[in-house]
């Protein structure tokens, strides 16, 4: 009872982590590319109105790229879900004894015995034929395939949340305090994607932190000198 208790959370617990890791770095790019591009306008200016125009726009292009582009590669995948189950139904339909041997040996292949893995086989093909060769052989839940409006959603919700903070850190606080104040805002919260994308990933955090606020700084320092000479130069 103990052992399928543990695996079912295993299972459940599998895609959601995938759900969290994706949304932190979905945030984490809302972080470094609106960072990057309010601290370059803030190189060539520092009037409040232009910040705040350009960090709004940044804001909203980037959501709405992220959300497009996630919505268009995730309708892509579950096209090709769909129709990967559609040829399992049919080859289910016209060669029912080949689809069983098939799953009879994907069964082995994971380590069962070949009349172990017949009688599975069997009583799986008899409860839900389609079902079983969609986890065993496509990996893939019939009941849960992959929902381009949700991925789209959570990008656009995460890049967003992301991509607030450094336009706040940017336009709130008093012209002399505006760099230092993101800045600093930019790498302690690059620090805290990089340390629960690494736990969630279950990777080296160190590394991660360091990666993620090495990429942020140096975005941020391109772009404001970038701003620096076009201001300068009066462009």
């Amino acid at each position: 009872m103990t052992e399928a208790t543990h695996d079912e959370a295993h299972g459940t617990l599998g895609p959601r982590l995938n759900r969290l890791r994706a949304g932190v770095l979905g945030a984490n790019d809302g972080i470094v590319s609106t960072a990057g591009l309010v601290v370059g306008v803030a190189g060539a200016t520092d009037d409040r109105g232009a910040l705040l125009t350009a960090g709004l726009a940044g804001l909203l292009a980037g959501s709405m790229s992220m959300a497009a582009g996630e919505y268009v590669s995730v309708s892509t995948q579950r096209d090709s879900e769909k129709a990967a189950l559609a040829t399992e139904r049919r080859e289910l339909r016209e060669r029912p004894e080949a689809e069983l041997e098939e799953l009879t040996e994907l069964l082995e292949r994971r380590g069962l015995s070949r009349e172990v893995a017949r009688e599975a086989a069997e009583q799986l093909t008899e409860r839900d034929a389609l079902r079983a060769h969609a986890r065993v052989e496509l990996g893939i839940d019939p009941d849960d395939l992959t929902n381009p409006w949700h991925a789209a959603w959570a990008s656009f919700v995460s890049f967003t949340v992301g991509a607030l903070l450094p336009l706040l850190a940017i336009v709130l606080p008093p012209n002399v305090l505006r760099l230092p104040v993101t800045v600093v805002s930019v790498l302690a919260s690059l620090f805290v994607t990089g340390w629960v994308s690494a736990r969630l990933g279950s990777a080296g955090a160190r590394q991660a932190i360091l990666r993620n606020m090495a990429g942020g700084a140096l975005a941020m320092g391109v772009t404001y000198l970038a701003g620096l000479l076009l201001g300068a130069s009066g462009t």
